[in-house]
């Protein structure tokens, strides 16, 4: 089928380091699988809904299952993001994702930090807090429930921040804290002051307007609808899948 998605040899290279060591019995064709899965995760299609050119279905939702689990597509997206060092700015941002009554149905398991869902204005739904480049390529990804307040998101990508000069961010992330942690690693904040605050913050207006970039991102990993709209009940898995979306778009 014409329509069918494949990683071509070049990009299974690259993906390669990344892959778990195969113990016992040898693992199926990686490049069918994976190409499999990435054909459900952009269609949002049930996995049993896979056509029959990648496999028995249920070979490509173990794989899923159990990388996904194990941090393997988040790693390989992070991996490759490495490769391609940014030096001059770095922006931030949070979105939300639409949560399906399959992510939020049934107890959660106790311990942990649960299924990371929260309620909110626009119902229940998760929240993405990202780092992505000058480029608009995602850097690091960390997933809360959606009534989480993007300083915890900041607050948890700020040690994988890379060496640069700038960062963008909105008004959301005006916080004394975070400025002074960005200037003791030397970065400077391009963060509009609160409309509070009683003395206003001075930044760079012209350099504020490429925050669109990241904006543009959020918007194209929403693109794929297993992304778009929260199906997995376990974070890792939705992690995984924007991790995922990220690799492709941007990194392979």
């Amino acid at each position: 089928m014409s329509d069918l998605f494949w990683l071509t040899d070049a990009q299974m290279a690259r993906l390669k380091p990344f892959f778990p060591e195969s113990h016992g019995k040898p693992r199926v064709d990686d490049k069918r699988v994976l190409s499999g899965i990435i054909f459900i995760n952009r269609n949002g299609l049930r996995w049993r809904d896979a056509p029959a050119a990648y496999g028995p279905h249920k070979t490509l939702y173990s794989r899923w299952k159990r990388w996904s689990e194990k941090g393997i597509f988040a790693r390989m997206m992070v991996g490759l993001a490495a490769e391609h060092g940014e030096e001059k700015t770095v922006m931030i941002d949070a979105t939300y994702f639409k949560a399906h009554r399959t992510a939020t149905s049934m107890v959660a398991e106790k311990g942990g930090r649960g299924r990371l869902i929260g309620r909110t204005k626009g119902g229940m739904n998760t929240k993405l807090h990202a780092i992505c480049d000058s480029q608009g390529r995602p850097l690091n990804l960390f997933v809360t429930a959606g009534q989480v307040s993007d300083y915890i998101g900041a607050r948890a990508l700020l040690g994988s921040l890379p060496n640069v000069k700038w960062l963008l961010g909105d008004r959301g992330y005006d916080a004394d804290w975070f400025r002074e942690a960005l200037q003791d690693k030397g970065i400077r904040a391009c963060i509009p002051g609160r409309k509070k605050r009683k003395t206003p913050v001075k930044y760079d207006k012209r350099r504020y307007k490429r925050r669109n970039r990241i904006e543009i991102m959020f918007g194209r990993l929403k693109d794929w609808r297993r992304v778009a709209t929260r199906y997995d009940r376990c974070p890792k898995v939705f992690l995984s899948a924007i991790a995922l979306a990220s690799l492709v778009i941007y990194w392979l």
